[in-house]
C-alpha cells in the first residue's frame, strides 16, 4: 500500500499520554510525530491536529485549525485508540440497562462470586456497567424428553431445545417506555441459551430499535459462546462504549471536508486486525492501542532475527505490556479489563506492571516497587506537579535519563524541563528511611549512598517485571531464554539490557521508531474479518462434512465482507480453526491446521485433530488418547492484505559514530563516563560499546556495561547483552538483594505450581487449579507459598517439620514423601503433600525442601468425592497416608501406593478409589513439579552460594515477622492511646452450640501476641473438627489482612505469636477424628473470631455452602457465595465468596448442559445483610430444579448462628435450606444432611448475609468502598491464570 498516487498514509496511536503518529507521505518518505493526547488549550482532537501538521510541513501552506481539513491528499488513516479502554476505566461510557432472563437480575453482580484481591476485607469490586436491570419472562432450556415436554427447537449448535416460555413482548413494552422515559436510550439483551437459539434475544431487540432505542447489544451477536456470564458482560461492553466510540469517530470524521467519505478510514481491533469505523465496536476495541504494538515488533523484529520467538517489551509511562509472537498471533478468547470479563478474540497483552510511574516505596525492610502509579497526573516528582516518587525519577538520579533530550511540557504551565532536584529531593525522604532501619534495624549495617537507594528499586522493579515473563513462556512450555527480547515504549529502552540478562537472553532488539512502534504496526497491520459460530459437535469423521460445510460458510462470509471493503481475492487469505477439547474437561484449545494438511481421516480443511494433540501435548506435557475430543466453536479469520511497505533504509556509516557528550551514569560500583549518540546521526554497520546512551526525540536506549549494540541495514538497534559480572553477595542483610530474592523464591514457587498445572490430569489440579507449591528452609518453615490459597497458607508448613521429626535421618537422596494426615499438617483427606528433601554435595542433611499440595477428587472412603458431608471418624472419608514413602532411591513406589489409595476398600461401607489412574498421574506431577523447584534453587544456589540463599531464606521471614510485629505494635499503641486494655477477646458457636473462643494478649515492647483458644468446645461427633494446621492457615490469612499490604508469607508471620490451643477440642482433636467439614467450615469461624477480637469488620457469612448432587453416572460439587461483614468505611459485598474460600461457581449454562438440573434462580437475597451505618453484604438465594432422580448432599453452617454484627451493626441473616418436593411440600434440609431427590423437586439455598458496622441510626456515608490509590489495570494471561489460582 505504498504512495504511488502522491497521497499521504496515516497511522495514528492515540495513547493515554501521548499520541503517535506516523505517515508515509508522497514519493515513500516517512515523518514522525508525538503530541499529548490531551491539550485543550491549542486543539480539540490530537490526532487531527498531528494530521494538521504534517500536511501543513509536507505542503508549506498554512492550515488554519478552525476549518475542516482537506482530503484530497489523504488515501488512508488507521487508527489505535485508547478511548474503549479509558471509557472503561473511568466508567464514562453510556447510560445501560441490562435485560436478563427472569431470575438472573444480579448474575453479573455476582460473575463468579471469586473476590478480586483474597485479603482485602473491604473486597473491592469494580461497578456495574449498567444502571438497571430488567428481567424478562421467557425461558429455553436444553431438551431432554421428558414427559410433557413440548416439541423442541434445533440451536445453531445442533442442540435440541425446549421453549418453556415465550417471551412476553407486551408486558416487556411497558417497561422499555419507563426505560425510554428515564433517558436510557442503550440495551444489552442477555438470555440463557442464546448463543445457540438466538430467537428470543432478535425479538427482543426488534422490540426495542423500533421504539427508539439508539443501541441495543445482544449477547447472540456480540460473542455467540456458551457461558451467559462473559457473554453478558461482553454484551454490555459494546452496550457501554460503542455510543462512546462512535461519538468519537464522528467528532474525529467532522474535523475533515465531507466527513472522510473518500478516505479509507480503519481502526485497529483487540485481535490485532484492522476493521472499517462501521464495524469498531466496544467489546472488539479494548486492546485497540496496545495491539498495535504486537503487531509492529511481529513484523519487524520477528522477521529481521530469521524467526526466532520475540518477546515483546512496552514500557511506558503508566503500564508496561508483555506479549509473545513465534510466526502467529497468541489469542485469548476470554480475559478481564477493569474488572469486565470480555469474551472476544484479543492479543494476550500481558499488562505487568505501572511502567516508568510504578511508585516506590520502603516498607519493614523490603524495597517495593508498585503496584501502586503516579499516573499520567500528577505524574513522577520530576514532572513538577507535587507527584511522587518514581521508576522514572530513579532512573534520571542514576543519570540514564537527560532532561535536555525532553521537550519543555513539564511543571503547572507545562512549559518547565525534567527537575531532577524534585526527583533527588522525593528519593533522599525514601533513602532517610532506609538508613535510619539500616543503621536501627535488627542487623545494623552501612548506610546506602542516594545513587544506590535509585539502583536498589530499578533492580527490584526489573526483578518484578521478569516474573510474568517467566510465567508467559513457561506456561506454554517455552524457554524465556530461547526468545529475542523487542523493546518498545518510552520507558523500556533503560530497562531492556537488564531484563535480557536476568532472562538469559542474549539479544535486545529496538526498533528505530521504537517510541512509536504501535503507530508503525498500524501502518503494517492487515485488514481482518472474523466470523465464529458455537458448535457441540464430536470430532469424529462422521462429522468432518458437517465441520467443512460450517468453515466453507463461514469463510465466504469473511471473503464477502473484505471484497466489499475493496480487496481483490487474491489479496484475501483465510485461515480456519476448531476449538478443540477432551472431553469431560474445560481445557480448550483454538487451533489452526494451517501446519497440518488434510489427510484422508480428517476434514478437507485440514488436520485439526493432529494440531491439537501437539499443542496439548507441548502445553500440558501429555495426551489422553482415550478421550474423545469435542468441539466447542468454529471460527475463521480471513485477511484483506493491506499493510505499507517501508521503503526507507538506514544510511550508511561514514567514519565512526560521532559522540553527542558525555555524561555520567551510575552502575553498580560507581558512576562511569557514558558516551552519548544520537539514533538519527547513526548508519549501518556503527557498532557502540556499552555503557553509553543512544537518544532520540522519543526515547531513550541505555547499553548497559558488557553489551554492545550495532545498527542494522534498517536502521535499528541490535543489543547484544554479555553475561553480568557477578558481584559478591554477602550472607549479611541487604534490604536491595532482600527484595530480589522475594521475588526469586516467588518466582520458583510459581514455577513449580505451572509445572504441576502442565502435567496434571485431574480436572481439580489442571482447571481448577486447586493446588500450592512451596519452598522451605532447613528446619521445615515455609520461605514462599503459590498460589495463595488462603486454606493451604500454614499448613504445609507442619506437614514437612512432622516429617523432619518423625523420620530423622531415614531421609536419604532420591527420596520423596507422601502425606495427608491431619496430625502431620493435614487440613483434609484428599489434599494430598508430596514433599521432597533436597541435598547438596558435601551437606549430610537437607539443605531445603519443597513441596506440592493437591486436591485429589477422589481417595475413597464413604461417599464419591471424599467428602462426606456425615462422617463421624477420619476412615470414612479416604486413604490416610501418615509417612508415605512415594519415591524411594529414585523409584516411583507405584504397587505400594495403589494398594495404601485401595486400603479403604477393606472397611465396611467404605470404598478405594474411585479414580486410581487420576491419582498415580497426579502424584507423579506433584513429583515432576518438586523436581522443577529442586533445580530452580540448584541455580540460585549455583549463581549466590548456600550460604548466602540460605541466608536470605532467614532474611525473607525476618522481614515478614517485621511487617506483623509492627502490626502488633500499632494496633495496641492505639487501644492504649485511646485507654483501653492491651487483652482483647471473642467468642462465636459453631450450629451445633461448640464455642470457638479467643484471647488475644499484646505485648506492646515486643511487637509479639498470645492466641489462647482455650475454652473452645470439644471435639465433636460429625466432622467439624478442624486439624492445628487449619488453625495456623486462619490465622496467617488474618494477620496478613490485618498487616493492609502485600508481605512475604511465610513462617516469619506467625514467629511473633505464640499460640495456644487444647488438646482435644474442636480445634486439634484427637488422630481418628473425622474433619473434612473442619476444613470447609469451621475454618471459616476462627476467621470470624480473630477479625473480631481484633475489630477489624464485622462477620462475613461465615460459611462455603457446600453442596454436592450425585447419581450412578454424574456428581457435582459446588460452594456458594453469600454477603461480606461490613468494616469501618465500608459496606459489605453482596454475592460473594469470602475468607477462606474463593470458589469460581459453574456458569449457568455449562450447568445446565452438563448436569441434569435447570438453575431457576441465582440472585441477590435482598435485606439479608445487617443493617449499620455500613450495611452488611446479602447473601443468594439459589433454585435448582431436578430432572432425573439423585443424591443431594449439603454441609453448611450459620443456619443457626447469625453473622455478627460490630460496634452497634446488626448481625446478618441466617442461610436456609430449603427443598420444595413436586407435590408443592416444604422441608427445610437443616445445616448437613443427604437426601434423596427427584424430578421436579427443587433445592433453594438462601445463604447467609454479612453483619453491618456501626449504629444503622449514624448518618449514612456516601456508599462504596474506601478510595483505591490509582493503580495499573492488570490483564492477560498471566494475570487470569494467577486469577483462577486464587478463586479455589
Amino acid at each position: 500500500m505504498g504512495s504511488p498516487e502522491g497521497r499521504f498514509h496515516f497511522a495514528i496511536d492515540r495513547g493515554g499520554t501521548f499520541t503517535d503518529v506516523f505517515a508515509q507521505c508522497p514519493g515513500g518518505h516517512v515523518r514522525v510525530l508525538k503530541l499529548l493526547s490531551e491539550d485543550p488549550a491549542n486543539y480539540v482532537d490530537a490526532p487531527t491536529e498531528g494530521i494538521r501538521r504534517i500536511l501543513e510541513q509536507e505542503g508549506g501552506v498554512l492550515l488554519p485549525r478552525d476549518r475542516p481539513l482537506d482530503t484530497s491528499r489523504i488515501a488512508s488513516i488507521r487508527m489505535g485508540t485508547t478511548v474503549a479502554t479509558n471509557a472503561l476505566l473511568e466508567r464514562q461510557g453510556e447510560r445501560v440497562a441490562l435485560l436478563v432472563t427472569r431470575g438472573f437480575r444480579d448474575l453479573l453482580h455476582v460473575g463468579t462470586q471469586a473476590r478480586e484481591d483474597l485479603f482485602d476485607l473491604a473486597v473491592p469490586m469494580p461497578e456495574m456497567l449498567y444502571e438497571e436491570v430488567l428481567e424478562v419472562d421467557e425461558r429455553v432450556v436444553l431438551y431432554r424428553g421428558e414427559p410433557g415436554s413440548g416439541t423442541p427447537v434445533k440451536g445453531c449448535t445442533g442442540d435440541l431445545l425446549e421453549v418453556q416460555q415465550p417471551v412476553d413482548l407486551g408486558a416487556l413494552r411497558g417497561k422499555l417506555e419507563g426505560l425510554l422515559a428515564r433517558g436510557i436510550r442503550s440495551l444489552a439483551v442477555v438470555l440463557m441459551h442464546s448463543y445457540t437459539w438466538a430467537q428470543h434475544e432478535q425479538q427482543v431487540g426488534a422490540l426495542a430499535r423500533e421504539m427508539g432505542f439508539t443501541h441495543v447489544a445482544l449477547s447472540s451477536e456480540a460473542m455467540p459462546m456458551v457461558r451467559i456470564v462473559p457473554r453478558g458482560h461482553t454484551a454490555c461492553a459494546d452496550a457501554y462504549l460503542t455510543p462512546a466510540i462512535q461519538r468519537y469517530v464522528q467528532g474525529f470524521c467532522r474535523g475533515f471536508q465531507g466527513q472522510l467519505k473518500d478516505v479509507q478510514v480503519l481502526f485497529m481491533r483487540s485481535d490485532g486486525g484492522l476493521a472499517p469505523m462501521d464495524a469498531f465496536s466496544g467489546s472488539r476495541a479494548v486492546l485497540s492501542g496496545p495491539a498495535g504494538g504486537v503487531v509492529g515488533y511481529s513484523a519487524t523484529t520477528y522477521h529481521a532475527e530469521g524467526g526466532q520467538p520475540v518477546i515483546g517489551f512496552d514500557m511506558g509511562g503508566t503500564s508496561t505490556d508483555v506479549s509473545r509472537y513465534a510466526g502467529e498471533f497468541e489469542h485469548v478468547f476470554e480475559a478481564s479489563t477493569a474488572g469486565v470479563t470480555l469474551q472476544a478474540p484479543q492479543l494476550d497483552i500481558n499488562t505487568v506492571a505501572a511502567g516508568g510511574g510504578s511508585r516506590l516505596f520502603f516498607r519493614s525492610g523490603l524495597f517495593v516497587v508498585g503496584p501502586e502509579s503516579a499516573g499520567a497526573h500528577p505524574g513522577p516528582a520530576c514532572y513538577r506537579k507535587g507527584g511522587p516518587l518514581t521508576v522514572t525519577d530513579a532512573n534520571l538520579v542514576l543519570g540514564r535519563l537527560l532532561p535536555a533530550s525532553f521537550p519543555c511540557i513539564f511543571g503547572p504551565g507545562e512549559d518547565q524541563p525534567l527537575s531532577p532536584e524534585a526527583s533527588r529531593k522525593a528519593l533522599e525522604a525514601v533513602a532517610a528511611d532506609i538508613n535510619s532501619f539500616l543503621t536501627n534495624g535488627p542487623c545494623p549495617a552501612s548506610p546506602l549512598s542516594l545513587e544506590e537507594v535509585a539502583m536498589g528499586f530499578v533492580r527490584v522493579a526489573n526483578e518484578a517485571m521478569c516474573r510474568p515473563i517467566r510465567a508467559l513462556t513457561q506456561a506454554r512450555g517455552h524457554d524465556p531464554s530461547a526468545h529475542v527480547l523487542a523493546c518498545f515504549g518510552g520507558a523500556g529502552g533503560q530497562h531492556a539490557c537488564a531484563i535480557a540478562r536476568a532472562l538469559g537472553m542474549d539479544t535486545v532488539y529496538i526498533h528505530r521508531h521504537s517510541g512509536l512502534l504501535s503507530a508503525l504496526g498500524l501502518a503494517l497491520a492487515d485488514v481482518v474479518h472474523e466470523a465464529q459460530e458455537p458448535c457441540s459437535l464430536p470430532y469424529v469423521p462422521e462429522t468432518f462434512m458437517q465441520l467443512d460445510q460450517r468453515l466453507s460458510r463461514l469463510e465466504e462470509q469473511c471473503i464477502d465482507a473484505l471484497r466489499a471493503q475493496g480487496f481483490p481475492r487474491s489479496q484475501i487469505r483465510t485461515e480456519s480453526f476448531l476449538h478443540l477439547r477432551y472431553q469431560g474437561t474445560d481445557c480448550a484449545l483454538m487451533v489452526s491446521a494451517h501446519q497440518h494438511p488434510a489427510t484422508a481421516r480428517s476434514p478437507r480443511a485440514g488436520d485439526f485433530g493432529a494440531a491439537f494433540v501437539e499443542r496439548y501435548m507441548r502445553e500440558f506435557g501429555f495426551v489422553i488418547p482415550e478421550r474423545s475430543v469435542v468441539v466447542d466453536d468454529v471460527r475463521v479469520r480471513g485477511t484483506g492484505c493491506s499493510g505499507l511497505r517501508l521503503e526507507d533504509v538506514a544510511k550508511t556509516q561514514m567514519g565512526p559514530p560521532r559522540v553527542d557528550k558525555m555524561t555520567q551514569c551510575y552502575f553498580e560500583g560507581g558512576y562511569q563516563e557514558t558516551p552519548v549518540f544520537l539514533l538519527g546521526e547513526l548508519g549501518y554497520g556503527h557498532k557502540l560499546q556499552g555503557p553509553c546512551l543512544i537518544i532520540d526525540s522519543n526515547s531513550t536506549i541505555l547499553v548497559e556495561p558488557g553489551c554492545q549494540a550495532e545498527v542494522t541495514e534498517t536502521g535499528d538497534i541490535r543489543i547484544s547483552v554479555g553475561a553480568e559480572t557477578p558481584g559478591t553477595v554477602g550472607a549479611q542483610l541487604d534490604p536491595i538483594h532482600l527484595s530480589i530474592f522475594s521475588h526469586r523464591f516467588m518466582s520458583i514457587a510459581e514455577q513449580m505450581g505451572r509445572i504441576l498445572q502442565r502435567t496434571a490430569i485431574s480436572t481439580n489440579i489442571k482447571e481448577r487449579l486447586d493446588f500450592s507449591c512451596a519452598l522451605f528452609g532447613p528446619d521445615g518453615g515455609l520461605v514462599s507459598n503459590a498460589p495463595h490459597i488462603p486454606v493451604h497458607l500454614g499448613a504445609m508448613q507442619e506437614t514437612v517439620q512432622f516429617q523432619i521429626q518423625h523420620l530423622g535421618a531415614d531421609l536419604h537422596p532420591g527420596d520423596v514423601l507422601l502425606s495427608n494426615h491431619p496430625c502431620a499438617g493435614g487440613s483434609h483427606l484428599p489434599d494430598l503433600t508430596v514433599i521432597t528433601p533436597v541435598f547438596w554435595p558435601g551437606q549430610t542433611r537437607p539443605v531445603f525442601y519443597v513441596a506440592s499440595r493437591g486436591h485429589h477428587a477422589d481417595i475413597g472412603g464413604i461417599t464419591p468425592g471424599s467428602m462426606p458431608p456425615h462422617s463421624t471418624a477420619l476412615q470414612q472419608e479416604g486413604a490416610v497416608f501418615l509417612s508415605f514413602k512415594l519415591v524411594q532411591g529414585g523409584v516411583f513406589q507405584e504397587e505400594a501406593v495403589t494398594e495404601a489409595l485401595q486400603a479403604p476398600g477393606k472397611i465396611p461401607g467404605c470404598s478405594g478409589t474411585r479414580n486410581l489412574h487420576d491419582n498415580l498421574s497426579d502424584l507423579r506431577a506433584q513429583v515432576a513439579a518438586n523436581q522443577k523447584g529442586i533445580q530452580l534453587v540448584g541455580e540460585l544456589i549455583g549463581q549466590y552460594g548456600l550460604d548466602v540463599v540460605q541466608a536470605y531464606m532467614g532474611h525473607i521471614q525476618a522481614n515478614a515477622e517485621l511487617a506483623v510485629r509492627d502490626m502488633l505494635r500499632a494496633f495496641g499503641s492505639s487501644r492504649q492511646a485511646r485507654g483501653l486494655p492491651l487483652e482483647v477477646s471473642a467468642e462465636d458457636h459453631m450450629d451445633d452450640g461448640s464455642p470457638i473462643r479467643l484471647r488475644v494478649h499484646i505485648n506492646l515492647s515486643q511487637g509479639s501476641a498470645v492466641f489462647d483458644f482455650s475454652g473452645t468446645g470439644p471435639e465433636v461427633f460429625g466432622n467439624l473438627n478442624a486439624p492445628r494446621a487449619i488453625t495456623l492457615s486462619a490465622l496467617i490469612y488474618c494477620l496478613r489482612c490485618l498487616v493492609g499490604r502485600d508481605i512475604p508469607l511465610n513462617q516469619g508471620c506467625l514467629v511473633p505469636v505464640r499460640v495456644v490451643i487444647p488438646k482435644g477440642s474442636i480445634l486439634d482433636p484427637s488422630p481418628e477424628a473425622a474433619v473434612v467439614g473442619g476444613n470447609v467450615l469451621t475454618s471459616q469461624r476462627v476467621v470470624d473470631v480473630i477479625l473480631g477480637a481484633f475489630g477489624a469488620c464485622a462477620a462475613s457469612q461465615g460459611c462455603m455452602n457446600n453442596v454436592t448432587l450425585g447419581n450412578a453416572h454424574m456428581g457435582y460439587y459446588e460452594t456458594v457465595a453469600g454477603g461480606a461483614g461490613a468494616g469501618p468505611g465500608w459496606h459489605g459485598r453482596s454475592g460473594v465468596h469470602s475468607h477462606m474460600t474463593n470458589t469460581r461457581i459453574t456458569d449457568p449454562e455449562i450447568l445446565e448442559s452438563r448436569y441434569p438440573v435447570i438453575l431457576r434462580r441465582f440472585e441477590l437475597r435482598l435485606g439479608s445483610g445487617g443493617r449499620g451505618r455500613f450495611r452488611g453484604g446479602d447473601g443468594v438465594v439459589r433454585e435448582l430444579l431436578f430432572r432425573e432422580e439423585a443424591l443431594l448432599s449439603v454441609l453448611t453452617e450459620r443456619r443457626a448462628f447469625r453473622p455478627y454484627g460490630l460496634h452497634g451493626g446488626e448481625p446478618g441473616a441466617r442461610g436456609l435450606n430449603l427443598l420444595i418436593r413436586k407435590d408443592g411440600r416444604t422441608v427445610n434440609l437443616g445445616g448437613k444432611t443427604s437426601v434423596p431427590v427427584y424430578p421436579g423437586d427443587v433445592f433453594c439455598l438462601h445463604t447467609p448475609g454479612g453483619g453491618g458496622y456501626g449504629d444503622p441510626e449514624d448518618p449514612v456515608p456516601p456508599p462504596g468502598s474506601p478510595p483505591q490509590p490509582p493503580s495499573f489495570s492488570k490483564r492477560g494471561s498471566v494475570y487470569e491464570y494467577r486469577r483462577a489460582q486464587e478463586a479455589v
